[in-house]
């Protein structure tokens, strides 16, 4: 290993490179498929540094991919959304991040998984029905559903790291559109990263190893995210829908299979 010292930590060259490619990798499937980005980085996350690396490291480079994706998409944000959100988000990132420094909660994956799993199930089975059936009513999300949804993913994302695309579920049946689910999810996104890092950093979660390996991957986010935005281009609405829950529906079969094995 090539090691060297900042702030007294040790800093692991071999993970900063390999964090790097599986960092453009995964905020470029991210983009097409409505979030999720942690997904890919996690597991590589806790092979170079341990579990513990895993919520402060995604938080940090959280905070660039998704202010980049802000930036981009700035003309698209649905600021009805953020409005009710955001303040839940607030409240529920500093409990969450408490919660992280007092216990290590590994259960809590499987609802998620289960979550993931049943939206995605839901959502196929709905469209699997025959055209010429009677329409059944759907059930109306109000922009203020957002303001306990944003609290319970951030109480959520501050024990895991990350919840990759749990509430995309909630954008779509709002009726958002590709680029409005992108840059809204983007900015709340951010918000909750940046209440995080410094709650992990009252905590004494975040330390500076935590802060070097976020920028590498909220750095190499960025040509992940115009990648993936050149392939956003190409792909109709229906199909940017069905990419974002057969990606929700694999991020939860993905979960539950290593809580499962974490479990067993």
């Amino acid at each position: 290993m090539h090691i060297f010292e900042f702030a007294g930590d040790s800093i692991d060259l071999n993970a900063m490179i390999g964090l790097g490619p599986v960092s453009i990798l995964s905020w470029f499937v991210s983009t097409i498929a409505g979030g999720g980005s942690s997904l890919l980085l996690m597991p590589i996350i806790g092979f170079f540094l341990g579990a513990t690396a895993i919520a402060p490291v995604t938080t940090v480079g959280g905070i660039f991919g998704n202010l980049e994706r802000v930036i981009a998409y700035r003309n698209r944000i649905h600021w009805g959304i953020v409005f009710w959100e955001a303040p839940g988000a607030i409240v529920g990132s500093v409990i969450g991040a408490f919660t992280l420094a007092q216990i290590q909660v590994e259960w809590i994956g499987i609802f998620v998984a289960l979550f993931l799993i049943g939206s995605a199930l839901n959502y196929f089975l709905k469209n699997l029905k025959p055209s010429s059936e009677t329409p059944q009513p759907q059930f109306l999300i109000q922009t203020w559903y957002f303001l306990p949804a944003g609290f319970i993913y951030a109480i959520l994302s501050g024990i895991i790291g990350s919840m990759g695309s749990i509430l995309a579920p909630m954008y779509i049946g709002f009726g958002l559109q590709k680029e409005e689910l992108l840059a809204t999810q983007a900015l709340t996104r951010a918000i909750i990263h940046i209440v995080k890092v410094f709650a992990y950093f009252f905590f004494g979660i975040l330390v500076s190893q935590h802060i070097i390996y976020g920028l590498v991957t909220g750095l190499t986010a960025i040509p992940g995210n115009w990648l993936g935005h050149l392939a956003l281009q190409r792909i109709s609405e229906m199909q940017f829908r069905q990419l974002v829950m057969v990606f929700i529906l694999v991020s939860g079969l993905i979960i539950l299979g290593q809580e499962m094995s974490f479990i067993l």
